[in-house]
């Protein structure tokens, strides 16, 4: 199943898991990519109560379910991932450690942005 862009409204809360179902985290925001306009990076709520944070996890090749939104990452990598406090803003000197992290091409160095949030 692909991405309806006008309904990422509704992916907001579901949970996302990992491939063998291990939930992540809860899905906050979305980040496109905006050479595309395609989503590119979720972010997703992890961490305990009071140290809870926000990873991005990419969405290349996710689906989504009525209950959560499936990612091709492992649970591990993904809560490992680059991180921004929950009322944080990603810099955009940050963006290449993100997609470093799961070895993903990221914009040419001096480049624009690549990431906005949804």
């Amino acid at each position: 199943m692909g991405f309806e862009a006008e309904n990422i409204r509704d992916w907001q809360g579901k949970n996302v898991v990992d491939p063998t179902g291990g939930k992540i985290g809860e899905l906050e925001a979305i980040y496109v990519d905006t050479v595309s306009d395609e989503p590119a990076f979720a972010t997703v709520i992890v961490g305990m109560i009071g140290r809870r944070r926000l990873a991005f996890v990419p969405l290349v090749g996710a689906t989504v379910a009525p209950d959560h939104v499936r990612v091709t990452v492992a649970k591990d990598l993904a809560r490992h991932a680059p991180s921004i406090d929950t009322d944080g803003e990603l810099a955009a000197e940050d963006e290449p450690a993100i997609f470093e992290h799961y070895g993903l091409a990221a914009a040419s160095p001096g480049a624009a942005r690549r990431l906005a949030r949804r």
